[in-house]
């Protein structure tokens, strides 16, 4: 229990796709606009969870094609997101006025977010035992809730924290700039890898 709630905490928190959209979503929209942002990825990551450990993993196992069609998917979805961060307008600059991403958009990302399913593929076949595979199956899921929950809300308070020193449109433009290069950055182990 010990070794899987490390790894939930660990895979929550450090930076990936979920957690570098956050901190943008908290510097251009602030914490509570960011909430059905934060519980999208909640849902849509124990969802993701949950079917993983029902067979999920099976599929790119049976049809590998299936896991390269994931993959593209999540590149281009990725780099579409790249771009809204990076033309997102900062605090203060005219013009089209932008929207966080919605709890649907969220929960849907989670399915091609390549950090989510790895860990969620990862978790249930380091930390589920045959013998007690129902109530390991249950632990996995509240730990993951719970560490996912608490990721997004610090990552999206971070940046509603960040956001109170990028009153400048220009130190805003930099930033969202930086957020999507960050988000590029985290497709590149995705793309080169040979899974």
């Amino acid at each position: 229990m010990l070794a899987a709630t490390s790894f939930a905490f660990v895979m929550a928190f450090t930076p990936g796709p979920n957690n570098i959209m956050l901190t943008a979503s908290g510097v251009n929209f602030g914490f509570v606009r960011s909430l059905p942002h934060i519980f999208g990825i909640e849902v849509g990551f124990v969802v993701l969870l949950a079917a993983c450990g029902l067979g999920l993993g099976l599929l790119f196992v049976t049809y590998p094609a299936a896991q390269a069609a994931l993959k593209i998917a999540g590149v281009l979805y990725m780099l579409w997101l790249a771009w809204k961060v990076a033309t997102a307008a900062g605090a203060g600059e005219a013009g089209v006025v932008p929207k966080p991403l919605t709890f649907v958009q969220a929960f849907v990302f989670q399915w091609i977010n390549p950090k989510a399913v790895v860990a969620c593929l990862g978790a249930i076949a380091l930390f589920i035992r045959p013998e007690s595979a129902g109530m390991d199956f249950l632990l996995l899921l509240l730990v993951f809730a719970l560490a996912t929950i608490l990721a997004t809300m610090t990552w999206a308070g971070f940046g509603a924290a960040l956001s109170k020193f990028l009153h400048d449109p220009r130190h805003a433009r930099v930033f969202n700039i930086t957020m999507a290069v960050l988000l590029v950055a985290s497709i590149a182990p995705m793309v080169w890898s040979g899974n």
